[in-house]
């Protein structure tokens, strides 16, 4: 499939430069739908991310409609946890309520 990237994360989510994206998959988990990935879905385009706590989260399908963001929830999950801006602190002593799960 050539119309595939896997792109590494790095200080910035995703690659604005490069969007919009029909279809983003985030493979850590994430306290909310990352708001920078969002803005990077092209109409109708979608986003899969594990959201909730460090220690359990739901995987979301997230789409973007011309009336907004359309969310539902696929399964209960557990994945490592987004570290940075969008996500969980470095050192989970430093989780400050972001936190949406148990």
């Amino acid at each position: 499939m050539g119309n595939v990237r896997c792109l590494p994360a790095g200080a910035v989510l995703g690659a604005p430069e490069q969007a919009p994206y029909d279809v983003i998959v985030v493979t850590a988990a994430a306290p909310v739908v990352p708001p920078s990935l969002l803005q990077q879905l092209a109409p109708g385009g979608r986003i899969v991310v594990p959201v909730g706590s460090r220690h359990e989260q739901e995987l979301v399908v997230a789409t973007r409609t011309g009336q907004g963001l359309k969310q539902r929830t696929i399964t209960r999950c557990a994945f490592v946890p987004l570290i940075g801006a969008e996500g969980f602190p470095a050192d989970p002593r430093d989780d400050d309520g972001r936190r949406t799960g148990a």
